[in-house]
């Protein structure tokens, strides 16, 4: 099973603002919340999901709901707000580099 990213007490947390945010509550709303941030965060194909995690087409269908009635960056916009700025990372390894841009010189 894979690495979640949610721990119990996130997930107290979590779950009466989804309900806020008129997501349905469904007895696999954590499993599918848990699919939707673990392909997020890995990046794989939608069919490529755990099967922990559900049925993939099932994951695919809530992200695209959420996605398309902005439910998605409404939760972010909320979660935002209280978040804890003590520690910030970036990630730039999502970011393509030029060719040219390793700094070395060439070779004759």
């Amino acid at each position: 099973m894979p690495r979640t990213m949610l721990k119990d007490q996130h997930w107290i947390r979590l779950r009466p603002i989804l309900l806020e945010l008129n997501i349905y509550n469904k007895g696999n709303l954590r499993q599918t919340v848990e699919g939707v941030l673990y392909r997020m965060r890995v990046g794989c194909p939608w069919r490529d999901l755990p099967p922990c995690f559900g049925k993939p087409n099932t994951v695919y269908k809530a992200y695209q709901r959420w996605f398309r009635s902005n439910k998605l960056i409404a939760l972010f916009a909320l979660l935002i707000k209280d978040s804890d700025c003590e520690w910030v990372f970036i990630d730039g390894t999502h970011i393509k580099a030029h060719q040219h841009s390793n700094g070395g010189s060439r070779l004759s």
